[in-house]
């Protein structure tokens, strides 16, 4: 069930009607939502709904047996175990055909035929966002950041709350555990916003990441040869399309969360307006890049132990972040490559002491643009099948391949133009939030916006596609 179906459009119908039922109660309420996550998610494949239950379940019982536990050494073991149950059917689902097919490489570079059997796994949607919702749970009891919670109801609800469990935004329990607290319901402000949002994210995925982009991109990188404009205009496309898709995703989520009372925290902050990667990942994917952060690179070191451990450190944590997004070695390499940047920039900055360069305009859009090339760069490999598709990609945009021209010449002009719109609204909006400059338009703009998205969204149907994330 996608949010970009009429069949979630009656779901979430029939959700609301019942949960805002006055005599429902909130403990009642809160049962509901449960129960109607695990209808989402069953939706997909009611089979996988037991590994929900198994990671619901070993976290809930980890945390409190290690408040309970009368030894640093008992906690460390109970935490291991719920590391390794975790990690282990993450593992498995995401990255036991990946294993087996480097394993059988590997020997027949070493001369030995080994020929594994087909495992036949099927990954499991959203595995990969509610495995991280359970584990910083059980981490973060284990570095005493927060107690047990009382209620098991909330617990499982915050694993399996809907709007997030299958692409995220990545939630911390101390972001919303404390909201099943106080009975909550839709309200006017919250309807009217939360609404807004999802035909906003609506808006994102199916016109401008389906509809408009997406066949740009898949041309390209579906072409055995392409040129520099091909090349550049696909990777624009990808660049555009990843981020409309994702971004809109988690748009819906989070309006779809205020619709029930519920507050998602921001997934997305103009990353594409960012100076620098650093800035960056402080803007793009925020709950995956701060979780990595929390729970990897500062238990790695951080930047506590020198300038080559934290390049280490650095590197590490991008890799691990990269081979999370899917198994392959092309997610690896992308990840290395974000790695390379963060080093690299850090290196600048240590040969060019002092801040006030950074205030001026044009170093700021100077390095603005370079983050941006740098991060097209980088989506080629997240996007390409192969490394030969990838350097094929690269070839062309570096100029050094030349092949028959690939689109029509209308596609780059409106990729060029859609390029521009982004990059210009990112920018104006770097420092703002969305919500305080839709709160100083005037409401007949605002109404005359939302109707003309609505229209788009109704009328540009393009092929059923899923959000790039739900394979991750």
């Amino acid at each position: 069930m996608q949010f970009n179906s009429y069949v979630f459009a009656g779901f979430f119908a029939i959700v609301l009607a019942i949960y805002n039922l006055p005599w429902l109660g909130w403990r009642g309420q809160k049962l509901w939502l449960l129960v109607t996550s695990y209808v989402f998610y069953a939706a997909w494949d009611p089979v996988f709904i037991v590994l929900v239950w198994l990671s619901t379940l070993v976290d809930w019982t980890a945390a409190r047996l290690i408040v309970r536990a009368p030894s640093r050494s008992r906690k460390r073991a109970l935490l291991i175990g719920s590391v390794i149950v975790n990690l282990g059917v993450l593992g498995y689902f995401k990255y036991g055909n990946f294993v087996l097919a480097n394993l059988a490489r590997a020997l027949h570079a070493a001369g030995i035929d080994y020929q594994p059997a087909a495992l036949d796994i099927v990954l499991p949607i959203g595995i990969s966002f509610y495995t991280f919702h359970t584990l910083s749970y059980t981490l973060d009891i284990y570095l005493e950041r927060t107690a047990p919670w009382d209620s098991f109801l909330d617990f499982a609800l915050y694993v399996t709350f809907f709007p997030a469990l299958v692409a995220g935004p990545i939630l911390r329990s101390s972001q919303f555990l404390p909201q099943c607290a106080a009975p909550r319901r839709s309200t006017a402000r919250g309807l009217a916003w939360g609404l807004s949002l999802l035909v906003l994210g609506l808006f994102e995925k199916t016109v401008l990441a389906d509809v408009v982009l997406a066949p740009v991109a898949d041309g390209v990188f579906g072409a055995p040869v392409v040129g520099a404009a091909d090349a550049w205009t696909g990777t624009l496309a990808f660049a555009g399309q990843i981020f409309c898709d994702f971004a809109g995703y988690s748009t819906c989520a989070i309006g779809v969360a205020l619709c029930l009372g519920f507050s998602l925290p921001d997934n997305f902050r103009f990353p594409y307006a960012a100076v620098g990667f650093s800035e960056f990942w402080t803007r793009w994917h925020i709950s995956l890049s701060t979780w990595l952060r929390d729970y990897l690179y500062i238990p790695l070191g951080g930047n506590r132990a020198g300038a080559v451990r934290t390049y280490v450190n650095l590197m590490l944590t991008m890799l691990i972040g990269g081979l999370w997004h899917g198994a392959s070695w092309t997610f690896v390499v992308w990840g290395g490559l974000h790695g390379a940047y963060l080093i690299g920039e850090r290196v600048v900055r240590w040969a060019l002491p002092g801040g006030a360069w950074r205030a001026r305009p044009a170093a700021q859009l100077g390095a603005a643009a370079v983050t941006f090339v740098g991060v097209c760069v980088a989506w080629v490999f997240f996007r390409a099948a192969s490394f030969h598709q990838a350097f094929a990609i690269l070839e062309g945009m570096a100029g050094a391949a030349h092949g028959p021209r690939v689109l029509p010449v209308l596609s780059y002009r409106l990729v060029a133009a859609i390029t521009a719109a982004v990059l210009a609204i990112q920018w104006a909006m770097r420092a703002r939030r969305l919500e305080d400059v839709v709160d100083r338009t005037p409401w007949p703009v605002r109404s005359l916006a939302l109707g003309t998205m609505i229209v788009a969204i109704l009328l540009m149907q393009g092929p059923d596609r899923a959000f790039i994330y739900f394979q991750f």
